[in-house]
């Protein structure tokens, strides 16, 4: 297959309709006007799954954990992608040690996903520089993000984990109602202040009627490095009595130790880098809790 190299400048002038500048661009789905009804949610080509990893909430490591999860998958036999939603904070590119633009397919029409550690990756951090912000308008961010549901040849895979930007606005509305969402996992600590943004995306996905696959409490507790004392510095389980609260299936938790933190950063996740850690057992056996909620 013969690729192509993308031409992306941030300062350069973009059209409405082509925000990523696609040079053989197909005018993506658009949502029609409340009159005409919601509009028909499309299957992504070749992509069995789709699960939305959310929280509602930024800073509670949903990044990280939607990351591992997808290293897990990958690391059971699974094949997998993952998609950045945030178009204004990337995170993706750092975490999985990735930069540099994507190519195209030979028609032009579409983005070939990045890919390292065995997963595939798309985000707009790709496209612009580390520093540069992305600053536009909702109606540009909402043809950036259907260009990244629809543009992109993701091939043929098992699972694609789309990493959601933080709240319940116009990018969670858009990704749940243009593609097929088999459901959505919620990540939080078990901080209060956390748990109510994480109820509010909780019952926005209820709302959209995308199934809620479970809760994931993050930061559970926190490990010295040191000692190995324990502190749970965010309180103690209040992820798992929402989740019984809100009667959904409680996924597992995840410790708040420097090691997750200090190789996420270096774009090593856990689950590649120490894989026989008690951490990347953690995630595995969250992602094995997805997967089994997946398949029939």
């Amino acid at each position: 297959m013969l690729l192509q190299r993308r031409l992306f400048s941030a300062c350069r002038t973009v059209a409405h309709e082509n925000p990523l500048g696609l040079p053989n661009h197909k005018k993506a789905p658009t949502i029609p006007r409340a009159q005409r009804g919601l509009p028909k949610k499309t299957p992504i080509p070749n992509v069995k799954n789709v699960v939305a990893v959310a929280s509602g909430k930024g800073g509670v490591g949903k990044s990280t954990t939607a990351v591992n999860l997808a290293l897990a998958a990958a690391g059971l036999k699974k094949r997998v992608g993952i998609l950045d939603a945030d178009i204004f904070g990337p995170s993706i590119p750092s975490l999985m040690n990735l930069k540099g633009e994507p190519d195209l397919t030979e028609k032009g029409d579409r983005l070939i996903p990045l890919t390292n550690y065995g997963v595939k990756c798309m985000s707009m951090g790709f496209l612009v520089d580390k520093e540069a912000p992305v600053v536009w308008r909702g109606l540009m961010v909402m043809k950036a993000l259907q260009q990244l549901l629809h543009q992109v040849d993701w091939g043929h895979l098992d699972l694609l984990v789309i990493d959601m930007p933080p709240g319940t606005g116009d990018v969670q509305l858009t990704i749940t109602q243009q593609i097929e969402l088999k459901g959505a996992v919620i990540i939080s600590t078990p901080q209060d202040i956390a748990l109510i943004d994480a109820v509010k995306g909780t019952n926005m996905f209820r709302k959209v009627d995308v199934p809620i696959l479970g809760m994931v409490q993050n930061m559970s507790l926190f490990i010295c490095p040191n000692c190995n004392h324990e502190t749970h510095i965010f309180g103690n389980d209040g992820a798992v009595e929402m989740a019984q609260k809100m009667d959904i299936p409680f996924l597992g938790e995840v410790p708040l130790h420097a090691d997750i933190c200090q190789l996420s950063d270096a774009g090593k996740p856990i689950v590649v880098s120490q894989p026989d850690s008690p951490f990347a057992a953690h995630y595995r056996s969250i992602a094995s809790k997805i997967i089994e909620n997946l398949e029939p």
